[in-house]
């Protein structure tokens, strides 16, 4: 009886000391074991920020300096005077650069960030992230010699998130016209730099925080702000001189806001903004007595992720493409007398055709180029040009042994120029619209990462801009 009792005993003893080996070694050896609680702001996105933080939109202004320059030309917006990223400047590029690359102008540091440059009239205008101060900015500097003029910003939380400012101000002889990663809307006098008056597009008209922040560029016509809202009313337009909303556009799908921007475009012979919402797209009537209704709306491509903005082609027709495995899509916006409708002729995958992820295509002529995103397969990051009757196959692709990640491009006569993540600028020769031939390339930044802010060129300069960095490089003969 005693020697079953201790035999138990022992086998308990035994049972326990396993269990607590196993125990131990689990907990230490386990890769769960050496991960953190997931804290806000631990993994770089941004803590739960309140919509209704008291933000003072504009509350600050600082001068620096006089200013006595002009240029011959302007690019008050994005992506140029006519929406498509072409430069129509006459001054002459040089097809070579010397091994230590392009002569470089000036050089500024920013807070981490995409947002790239507007320039009017002999200044440069970029929406930065002032990590210091924890404030947005409106920073205004000499195109010649990168001194800053003035500033005017308000304190507000960003933390990085993939980058903070992301978007590009559009300039008017009387009104600049910025929106915030946080959906601030902020109008100032041209002249002056005094405020006109703000907006916060969360407090004010229910819009939602887009993931990775605001990334849509605002639009100024015939002096009404044209913002997509994706809240309340998906789209609204308000007088530049009061802030007064003119017109809305009802929201009854509750599409949300995209980082796509708002373009104009002619379809029938009828002016329309088109938006690529986080739902569908959307064309609206931008003239008459019908202005803010809608003309036609699909949502037959409808991804969940939008970065770039539409391209217009000849007869009536939209290409639209977006990256995360969402590729492309072509519409035909067709008239009758019931009104218009967007009629889907072909969509597909990034390795099936057509897409970009982050860069809107430039259309020349009959072709339309790009850089295919990291899911297209053997055509990933390449360069690539398609005819538009054919968004499947491509005429010209640079190979793979050039690759550009996520970068911008910008053709300025028969000369592309391209940047790649790593703030490697290249040069290439078009030809006849379909083929190009590489001309160039020099690292800008030994140290550059995530060089993807849109590019600018005026009078033989570049400008461009790495995620802290913004250099003017004369690349002129």
């Amino acid at each position: 009886m005693i020697d079953k009792i201790l035999n138990s005993r022992i086998l308990i003893i035994a049972i326990v000391m396993v269990f607590t080996a196993v125990f131990i070694w689990y907990f230490n050896t386990q890769p769960a074991s050496n991960l953190i609680s997931s804290l806000p702001g631990m993994d770089n996105r941004p803590k739960s920020m309140g919509e209704n933080d008291t933000v003072l939109i504009g509350e600050f202004y600082k001068a620096y300096g006089d200013f006595d320059q002009e240029i011959t030309d302007n690019w008050p917006r994005f992506r140029g005077i006519n929406f498509d990223n072409i430069s129509k400047n006459k001054t002459p590029i040089a097809d070579h650069w010397p091994a230590t690359g392009p002569e470089k102008r000036w050089e500024i540091h920013f807070g981490e960030g995409h947002a790239g440059p507007a320039v009017y009239k002999g200044k440069v205008y970029v929406l930065d992230y002032d990590e210091k101060e924890r404030a947005d900015a409106l920073r205004v500097f000499s195109f010649k010699t990168g001194e800053e003029i003035w500033r005017r910003w308000y304190k507000v939380l960003i933390k990085r998130n993939h980058g903070m400012s992301r978007s590009i101000p559009t300039i008017t002889d009387n009104y600049i016209l910025t929106i915030g990663p946080r959906c601030h809307l902020m109008c100032t006098n041209t002249e002056t730099a005094e405020l006109v008056w703000s907006k916060d597009l969360i407090r004010d008209f229910g819009a939602e925080l887009p993931q990775w922040y605001t990334a849509q560029c605002p639009l100024i016509d015939e002096n009404i702000a044209v913002i997509a809202i994706g809240g309340e009313q998906l789209m609204i337009g308000m007088d530049m001189a009061t802030g007064e909303i003119v017109w809305e556009t009802p929201n009854p799908d509750q599409w949300k806001m995209s980082h796509s921007s708002v373009f104009i475009a002619n379809f029938h012979n009828k002016k329309t903004y088109v938006y690529m919402a986080v739902g569908g797209i959307i064309g609206i009537s931008a003239e008459g007595d019908d202005r803010g209704q809608v003309l036609w709306k699909t949502s037959a491509w409808n991804p969940a992720v939008v970065a770039t903005s539409p391209v217009i082609t000849a007869d009536n027709n939209l290409i639209v493409t977006t990256g995360y495995g969402a590729g492309g899509a072509h519409f035909k916006i067709e008239k009758s007398a019931e009104g218009f409708i967007a009629r889907l002729i072909e969509k597909h995958t990034p390795k099936e055709g057509l897409s970009s992820e982050q860069q809107t295509p430039i259309l020349i002529g009959n072709y339309i180029w790009t850089i295919n995103p990291k899911d297209a397969g053997a055509l990933r990051n390449q360069l690539a040009c398609y005819h538009i009757s054919d968004l499947k196959n491509p005429v010209w692709t640079s190979g793979k042994e050039h690759r550009f990640g996520l970068g911008p491009y910008l053709l300025v006569g028969d000369k592309m120029f391209l940047m790649n993540d790593d703030s490697e600028l290249f040069l290439y020769q078009i030809n006849d619209s379909r083929s190009a031939k590489l001309l160039a390339q020099h690292k800008i930044f030994e140290d550059g990462t995530d060089a993807w802010g849109p590019i600018v060129y005026i009078d033989g300069y570049l400008i461009l801009r790495d995620s802290e960095r913004m250099v003017s490089l004369y690349v002129g003969q």
